[in-house]
């Protein structure tokens, strides 16, 4: 925590705000921090098996922030940011959408462009890297369509981190600077494949940053590298 000085007013008051202007990234790691993480951790995701991978694509609705499943995606359809001004609506739709895909209807580079334009249009905050992350590598996506692999997730839940809410407590204003949210998302992901009657299916859980600023649609900062309880 902050060192004491014989300004005690001044310094801690001064270096408090320069850790919540990065509330940016939901107190978790400051956007610098998660720009570095993400280049030094560039590996693909293709970790996962060809019938298994964590994948994105399309949410077809989102009802409220709390309550009952938010968001079903349809397959065929590339994903499409909602307009909303509601952070945790956004996270709970952007968290649908970078759990689905669809290797029949669409390419690897076209599923790539289409989650690109989830993101903020202000440079500075917005990270392709972390939402590449999760994208298919080209070769992995060529095995998977051959399979006819695609998947749908629903996100059932959405809400602020609680370090996340503890530093707005702290100081309401360190908002203001750049309007970035802290959501985390938890839903589930069915995948199917040639040959399978029910596919598979298990548990997701994410935290997003999204950018909600005043009488402007929300947007996509990127995707955490951890999950913020």
């Amino acid at each position: 925590m902050p060192s004491r000085s014989s300004n005690p007013g001044g310094a801690s008051h001064v270096r408090r705000r320069a850790l919540l202007g990065t509330v940016v990234l939901a107190v978790l790691v400051a956007l610098a921090s998660l720009a570095a993480y993400l280049t030094r951790d560039s590996r693909s995701p293709s970790k996962a098996p060809a019938a298994h991978p964590s994948s994105p694509t399309s949410p077809s609705s989102v009802v409220s922030p709390s309550g009952p499943p938010a968001s079903i995606t349809r397959p065929r359809a590339l994903p499409v940011p909602p307009r909303t001004t509601d952070p945790i609506t956004f996270g709970k739709a952007a968290a649908a959408a970078l759990w689905s895909y669809d290797t029949r209807a669409y390419s690897q580079a076209e599923l790539r462009r289409a989650l690109h334009a989830w993101l903020t249009a202000e440079a500075k905050y917005a990270n392709a890297a972390s939402v590449d992350r999760g994208i298919p590598s080209s070769a992995l996506w060529k095995e998977m369509a051959a399979n006819g692999q695609f998947a749908t997730a629903v996100a059932n839940e959405g809400h602020f981190p609680s370090s996340f809410t503890r530093a707005l407590q702290e100081d309401p204003g360190a908002i203001t600077q750049a309007y970035i949210y802290a959501v985390t998302v938890s839903g589930k992901q069915a995948i199917v494949w040639k040959g399978s009657r029910s596919g598979g299916a298990e548990g997701r859980v994410t935290t997003l940053a999204v950018q909600c600023r005043p009488n402007q649609p929300c947007a996509l900062v990127g995707v955490m590298p951890s999950v913020a309880p």
